[in-house]
């Protein structure tokens, strides 16, 4: 008797774990799927912790857009055997391209694939506080009306640390610029849409229909942007990180508008000093290491706050 109920205990033991194995395949390899697109270049740094960050949450694929120089740095490293599947690099390297036709290339290429795409940047982490799977917060009902979905930046400071430590991300900059209100953010796009221009790396296509993080129809232009949520729903931005990373950011990496010259460097330094503390030591230290004179840093600073 006891071991016939023992063995009656073993098979249903076994068919629950089987049932349970069908739903977990048909989920990761079912119609529903989401991918990241995403373009990457000196991100040698950060990209490990961004692919285990989305692999956690849940992300069927990211497509990564190797944009570094000829000569820079390589992504080799990540052809490995818990990357196989997860990860696909395209080679784009030493193009001159911009960010949105990259966008437009990655959904063209992929979107028949996935009922979602997301369009975020390395430095971006999607932050779902009720949700530790992305599939069960798009699988709401709530989103089936809606073609993307925007969540906000919340911009993190750079915690005033001078230096770059192999510390994660989260544990290094815990602070977020509250004071400013953010309407810029990123979007997650249903896939399968057809006549489709992405013309914004953030609002991707004002043409469709447009929900906030918690699927309500929203309308962005200049007039109008959905008020931050730091709570709920929200994108992660760890813009600028440490000074340190923040000049080799900005000596390396160029701009779409105003390429790499002064202009754009006085430019991206008071966007810098916007969401972080100015101290004489950071004037100091990237007017040393950029090469331009501390003096006129100071002067455009008073000029942009006036």
């Amino acid at each position: 008797m006891f071991f016939s109920k023992f063995s009656d205990f073993i098979i249903h033991y076994k068919l629950i774990i089987f049932f349970l194995f069908l739903h977990y395949s048909f989920r990761k390899n079912g119609r529903f799927k989401i991918c990241i697109c995403t373009i990457a270049k000196c991100e040698n740094k950060y990209i490990n912790e961004f692919i285990e960050y989305y692999k956690k949450y849940g992300v069927d694929k990211i497509y990564l857009y190797d944009n570094n120089d000829l000569n820079g740095e390589n992504f080799e490293f990540l052809h490995n055997e818990n990357n196989l599947n997860f990860i696909e690099i395209i080679n784009y390297r030493g193009k001159k391209v911009r960010q949105r036709e990259i966008y437009n290339r990655c959904y063209f290429n992929n979107n028949k694939k996935y009922k979602w795409i997301v369009f975020i940047d390395i430095d971006e982490y999607i932050f779902l506080k009720t949700y530790s799977d992305i599939h069960i917060y798009l699988s709401q009902q709530k989103f089936k009306k809606c073609d993307s979905i925007y969540l906000n930046w919340a911009v993190h400071t750079d915690n005033d640390l001078l230096y770059y430590d192999n510390r994660t991300l989260k544990k290094r900059f815990p602070i977020v610029n509250k004071d400013k209100n953010f309407c810029i953010g990123k979007s997650i796009l249903k896939g399968n849409i057809d006549n489709i221009t992405i013309t914004s790396v953030h609002t991707l296509d004002n043409n469709l229909k447009i929900c906030d993080g918690f699927g309500k129809i929203i309308t962005l232009n200049r007039f109008y942007c959905p008020v931050p949520d730091y709570e709920f729903n929200f994108i992660d931005h760890y813009q600028h990180k440490s000074t340190e990373e923040f000049i080799e950011k900005l000596n390396v990496k160029g701009d779409c508008v105003y390429k790499n010259n002064s202009t754009r460097k006085y430019r991206k330094i008071f966007v810098y000093f916007k969401d972080n503390n100015i101290t004489k030591m950071k004037i100091d230290f990237i007017s040393k290491k950029v090469g331009l004179n501390s003096t006129y840093i100071k002067e455009y600073l008073n000029m942009k706050n006036k």
